[in-house]
Parts: structure tokens; sequence; C-alpha cells
């Protein structure tokens, strides 16, 4: 497929996140044109579109993803359709933004890989927060070697208050896979991986809780309950992953818990040479100069345009460079191998190697 001066790109999708894919790549008018959109809800697929200025609006996922005029596809759908149709989509020609996480599980993630790896087609998975500011000051000071090796690392992410769509697909195990290790979890496993860069991780052990979403306790503000729906996910996840380096990284989420917590996501990282910390919008860099502690405040610029769209603006770059992107396929297998892990872990009461194999 021949990319012209703009590229192309369909939306499936017309919920939450379809909207801010929309908004986002509605600012990078130079570079794309949105010229399709789909939805289950086909009157909410239009009224988007009308909002968007988006031409065309599919009845159907099938359409869109047989449209020859499109060249990139955004798939913003419930974690259980992920997998079905970014293996479709690759396979007609098209470009693929998958949503997080990129599958259900670690069995559909094996699919994406192989038709990522057959049809040499960009699949990418928008994990914004690498993409902030901080994170990227960070980084930027782990390579230059201010830090140092990291041997020790501690993320996570607990909402006090913050079950999303009660009732809905966010929290029916079919159609999600998981609460709030596959939902944020995994942003936070994303950023872990960012910061610790080529060491593969290879055993896992954890334990989930499901404390409130059954007591109908500790619903948030995303998404719209339905009363009549279920619960049958974690509100709270813990574990240790080790590393073929001999470095631990822990991971805490949670959408409800009775902690002092302002729901911030944080970072710890404990290097030979310095640390880092990042909590919500506020980090650190962390050293010991003349036998003193000392630190340095970073604070993100008030004009800084923003994670998300950097990572859009990269995801085209993929598409015209012809390159892997940042978070590409493989970073979403690591992600779907760890989540089925620490799940299985939680259920065996014991400790997962992790498998590899596609």
């Amino acid at each position: 497929m021949t990319i012209t001066n703009k590229i192309r790109l369909g939306i499936i999708g017309s919920g939450n996140i379809g909207n801010v894919h929309m908004n986002i790549f509605g600012q990078l008018k130079d570079d794309v044109e949105i010229v399709a959109l789909t939805d289950l809800n086909y009157p909410l697929a239009q009224q988007c579109a009308a909002k968007h200025g988006i031409p065309t609006v599919y009845k159907t996922n099938d359409e869109l993803i047989q449209d020859p005029n499109i060249d990139a596809i955004v798939i913003g759908v419930p974690n259980q359709w992920h997998a079905p149709l970014a293996v479709q989509a690759l396979h007609a020609g098209k470009h693929v933004l998958l949503e997080k996480p990129m599958a259900i599980n670690a069995q559909a993630a094996r699919e994406i890989v192989k038709a990522q790896h057959e049809t040499g087609k960009v699949l990418m998975i928008p994990h914004q927060m690498r993409w902030d500011w901080l994170p990227l000051q960070v980084k930027q000071q782990i390579d230059n070697g201010s830090i140092g090796s990291i041997y020790n690392a501690k993320v996570g992410w607990f909402r006090r208050k913050g079950i999303p769509g009660w009732g809905t697909w966010f929290t029916d195990h079919q159609q999600s896979g998981g609460g709030p290790l596959i939902d944020i979890g995994v942003h936070m496993l994303d950023l872990a991986f960012f910061f610790l860069g080529d060491a593969k991780p290879v055993s896992v052990f954890g334990s989930t809780y499901a404390e409130f979403g059954p007591k109908k306790r500790g619903i948030g503000t995303w998404g719209t309950p339905d009363w009549s729906g279920s619960y049958n996910v974690e509100d709270l996840a813990t574990a240790m992953i080790k590393l073929d380096n001999g470095s631990t990284l822990t991971l805490e989420v949670s959408w409800a818990v009775h902690m002092d917590t302002d729901s911030s996501h944080f970072i710890h990282l404990m290097g030979s040479e310095g640390g880092a910390s990042i909590v919500g919008n506020k980090g650190k860099l962390l050293t010991e100069t003349f036998e003193r502690a000392a630190e340095v405040e970073l604070i993100t610029p008030e004009k800084d345009e923003g994670g998300r769209i950097r990572l859009s603006r990269h995801f085209v770059e993929c598409i015209r460079e012809g390159k892997q992107p940042d978070t590409s396929v493989m970073t979403g297998f690591t992600n779907n191998l760890i989540l089925d892990a620490i799940y299985e872990s939680s259920r065996t009461g014991h400790e997962v190697i992790l498998d590899w194999n596609l």
C-alpha cells in the first residue's frame, strides 16, 4: 500500500478512548486524515463523525478494515476483540494502533505477534505514559549512565475509589480479561520496562483480591454502571517479577482500596549510582554527593504538548519510515505474559516461570 502525503486513518470504536484518539489525531492535520469511523453503536458513531468531521461511517468493522483507501487503523474496543480485529487489520494490509492491553491474554497476544511478523506492518500499543515529559527526562538520565545499574524497581497505582463501569465489559472477565491489573497495571509494566531496558522477565509471584467490586463499593467516575451486570474481576493486585540480570520489579495496583492515597501512579527506581522517583506529575532524581543525600526536582513545563501527541506522531513516523515502534508487538507480548503469570500465580499460590515460546 502506498502512503500518500497524509496517512488515511480509520477508527474502530467511538467510546471514550476512541474520542481521545479522534481529538489527538485531529491536531496532526498536516500528517493524518481521519477518513472513516465505525462502532457497534452506529448512531453514536454518526454523532462522533459529525463532531469530528469524519466523512465516512461504516456499520461494520469488516467494511472499515477492507476499505482500500485506509492506510492505518486505530482499535479502541473492549479487550476481548483486540486480537481478532488486529489480526484481521494486519492481514488486510493496514498498520495498527492497538489500545492496551495488546490482548486479553498471552495466547491471543501470540496470534497478534504471528500476524505482525507475517505482514511486516506497524503495530503499536499507545502507552502514553512513557511519552510524558517526566519519564522521558528520567530515561535520558538512565541512558547517559547517571543512575547506573537499576537493581530494583517499584511501580504502582493505587486508586482509592475508582472501579470503572461496574457491570459493563470492564468488570466482566470474559470481555476484559481482568480488573486493575490488566487495565492500569499494564501501563505501569510498560513504564517499568521502558526504564529497565533489555532486562528480560523470567518469573513472577503474585496475588489478586476482590474486596470491593462484589459488594458494589469503590465505584469510580469512568464509564456508566450497569447494576444488572456482574463483577468477576479483581480490584487489587500485587506481584514481584524477577529479571534475567538479577534485578527485581514489584507491581501494586488497585481500583479501590482503603489507604491514604491521592490515586496517583508511582515509579521508584533504585540504581547503583542514583535513583529516580515519579509520583503523579512530580519527579525527582536522587543521588549522594560529598557523602550527603542530594536530589533534583523535575517539573513538567507548562507548555508541554503532552505524551499522547508525541506517541501519535511516533506512530506516523514509524509508518512513514518503516521502523518498529518503541511500544512494539513484542512489548505488548511481554506485558501479556506477565499479566497471565500474575493471575496464574494468584490461582495456584506458586511462582510462575514465563514461557517465551511463540
